[in-house]
């Protein structure tokens, strides 16, 4: 047991292990995500939808969507912003690695009678010949990327994006990693059976990586049929300077910091920020 203990309390190195497979892959956590997506009052998977329905209406206007441009939106969830953007007539796809959430998108855009492209993939190793004025990666989906991963992410962007084109993203801030703490617990059924239908306990370790500005919740279940599983939720923080660097690297330049992807001017106190790059 003391060994148990002492490997569920080991910190790993920053992005050591990766296992998002076990969030969007796993039907019964994808449908989990699914309802936080859809609850409208909450910031968990996707913001409220107050915000969602000014975030879209300032995309919109911002990057003057219609009829001959073209959209393609990274980690797309439900549609909650593809549904409203498609609505500007603009020609719009979306990407994600979620079944359930996707089924939902489809839905939605039949009932709604919008011909939006939804493609179930690992955005990491999406193809396609089409190239976008527009790609957005929205819900700071790019930080939960280990660097190598970025580095691809972004070398996407560029096959998919037009000379013209733009990528809007927004991430999460050093004021946000400085608010974060290290902790350490144990509970039943954490998050009201998100992790698992039947009885488990879950720990939850969280970590702090100074040098890399990263955050690591791990969490490590033991289900009552003996079934035993570690998730590494993994989040990179970044200064608009840091961010800057690694687009540049890839060959971006940021051409506006925001405080959200709604519009809002930047604030350095918010735990998250958003910008604006085009082909450098």
């Amino acid at each position: 047991m003391f060994d148990k203990l002492k490997k569920i309390n080991e910190k790993p190195a920053a992005f050591e292990v990766y296992t998002a497979d076990a969030l969007w892959a796993d039907d019964y956590r994808s449908k989990q995500m699914l309802a936080f997506h859809l609850n409208e009052g909450i910031d968990v998977s996707s913001r409220n939808m107050e915000f969602i329905n000014r975030s879209a209406t300032w995309i919109g206007e911002h990057f003057d969507l219609g009829e001959g441009k073209s959209l393609c939106d990274f980690g797309c969830g439900p549609g909650l912003y593809t549904t409203r953007l498609a609505k500007t007539g603009a020609k719009v796809t979306g990407l994600d690695f979620s079944a359930n959430s996707l089924a939902y998108a489809r839905e939605q855009a039949q009932l709604a009678q919008l011909p939006i492209n939804y493609v179930q993939t690992n955005y990491l190793e999406f193809q396609s010949q089409e190239q976008f004025d527009l790609i957005t990666m929205i819900m700071c989906d790019f930080c939960a990327l280990s660097p190598a991963q970025r580095k691809v992410l972004l070398a996407k962007f560029r096959e998919c994006l037009k000379d013209d084109g733009a990528i809007l993203l927004d991430v999460y801030s050093m004021a946000g990693y400085a608010a974060r703490e290290e902790t350490a617990f144990y509970e039943k059924n954490q998050l009201n059976r998100f992790w698992c239908e039947d009885d488990y306990y879950c720990f939850v370790n969280t970590w702090k990586y100074d040098d890399e500005a990263v955050v690591l919740d791990k969490y490590s279940i033991f289900q009552a049929n003996g079934k035993e599983e570690t998730v590494y939720n993994w989040l990179q923080y970044f200064s608009p300077e840091k961010l800057k660097e690694e687009l540049a690297a890839a060959g971006f330049a940021v051409k506006l910091i925001l405080k959200d992807v709604a519009g809002s001017p930047y604030c350095d106190q918010h735990a998250e920020f958003a910008v604006v790059a085009v082909r450098a």
